[in-house]
């Protein structure tokens, strides 16, 4: 038997507008808030499904440099430049990490400046 992510942690400054942010991009729902200030987002069937959960946990250190991790996304009901349009719409922008122009995937950076990547392939 082997393990399976179940969920994500991400230290941040404000686990609510990440939470809402990244549940507008991936269709996820908020499944708890504790006491502390985290935020727990997952698909609409909770946890323990096929995808892991993110929490967002509030910290007041101040991040240092590029993530060791990032998301990669892919777009499921549309092309790759209307995926691009929502996600900027929404709150991302661009970020550069030294990518040079040709890549087929952006690189964005959410509402904190943590790095994702979008990519060309559209998932069903």
């Amino acid at each position: 038997m082997a393990c399976r992510i179940s969920e994500l942690v991400i230290d941040c400054r404000d686990p609510q507008r990440l939470a809402e942010f990244w549940c507008e991009v991936l269709d996820f729902v908020v499944l708890d808030t504790d006491d502390d200030g985290s935020v727990e987002i997952g698909p609409r069937e909770g946890f323990g499904g096929l995808q892991p959960t993110l929490v967002f946990s509030p910290t007041t250190e101040p991040r240092r440099g590029l993530l060791p991790l990032h998301f990669d996304v892919n777009a499921t009901d549309r092309d790759q430049d209307a995926e691009l349009e929502r996600l900027l719409a929404l709150g991302a922008r661009p970020a550069d990490v030294g990518q040079t122009g040709e890549e087929s995937w952006h690189v964005l950076a959410d509402p904190e400046g943590n790095e994702f990547c979008l990519l060309r392939t559209r998932l069903s």
